[in-house]
């Protein structure tokens, strides 16, 4: 990696990490209005017109050769369709930082899948740093936990189960398209995954769904736009980019940024800062230079 690129790479996933953290709080103030399963299914919809225009714009290579059709459908049932049912239901179902640290969990299933099918070497530092950056996600999720009241029940354990089950969809998603995104064209391997996830998602569409269109509030459109350019166009094609430039076991450690920032911003509504916090930040910060110096 050349200079700009160590300087690049870092900064963009950061950046990433910082919007996808946004998403919470744009489903947590959506949710109540709109039901999740229709909340994803409008997200990409909305994404996918978006990505079309970048297509035509900046003159891509749209052509992908048929027998890569099976990695597509891969991509659109985990990285658009379940992904973000599994997510949405799971953040309904249980409290943000919960899903926070349960969404984290995608560090360490990308990790493994490298290690299985792009034999990415992990190692000690490599592990060392990993290892930093959970417990500092610990600390972080601990510092937002005391601050709310949790009811064990089915419903929380059944949303646990969704989140976690997110996270993996997104390693599949990461891993598979690694390897279409160093053959194709990034932005046209996105665009086809969108596509073909929005397909997947007509089954779970309820009835009556065109009718309450009309019904979604000013404030859920902005919410709407936010987790479909920012989110969704911007996020996924910044996430290719990286991938083409480092390992996915690398990229991924940045993804432990997201309960951070994802508490960082609920500060905005009155939440306190705890020492907790901070050694998790610290923890987390420190773990990602070892990964990244590795």
């Amino acid at each position: 990696m050349n200079i700009k690129n160590s300087y690049l790479i870092p900064t963009l996933l950061i950046f990433i990490s910082f919007i996808w953290a946004g998403s919470f709080i744009a489903v947590k103030l959506t949710v109540n209005e709109i039901p999740p399963i229709n909340l994803g299914f409008i997200r990409f919809l909305v994404a996918i017109p978006f990505m079309i225009l970048l297509l035509f714009l900046l003159k891509k290579n749209k052509y992908i050769p048929l027998k890569e059709l099976p990695y597509l459908a891969v991509l659109g049932l985990s990285g658009v369709t379940f992904l973000y049912i599994f997510q949405y239901i799971g953040i309904d179902y249980t409290t943000s930082a919960t899903s926070a640290v349960l969404i984290s969990t995608n560090v360490l299933f990308i990790v493994i899948l490298s290690m299985i099918f792009l034999k990415e070497k992990i190692s000690y530092k490599k592990s060392i740093g990993i290892i930093f950056s959970f417990i500092g996600v610990i600390f972080v999720i601990f510092a937002q936990m005391i601050n709310e009241q949790i009811t064990f029940n089915n419903v929380f354990f059944t949303g646990c189960f969704l989140i976690i089950s997110s996270g993996f969809c997104w390693a599949i998603y990461t891993i598979v398209g690694k390897r279409l995104s160093e053959k194709y064209d990034s932005l046209t391997v996105v665009t086809y995954s969108f596509i073909l996830g929005v397909l997947f998602y007509l089954p779970f569409i309820p009835n009556g769904f065109i009718g309450s269109l009309p019904n979604i509030s000013f404030n859920s459109w902005i919410a709407i736009l936010y987790l479909s350019v920012a989110c969704a166009v911007f996020g996924y094609l910044g996430w290719y980019y990286a991938l083409e430039k480092i390992e996915a076991s690398k990229a991924a450690v940045f993804l432990t940024f997201i309960p951070l920032f994802a508490i960082i911003l609920s500060f905005f509504y009155g939440e306190p800062l705890t020492i907790f916090f901070i050694i998790g930040a610290f923890l987390i910060m420190s773990g990602v230079y070892l990964t990244e110096s590795s």
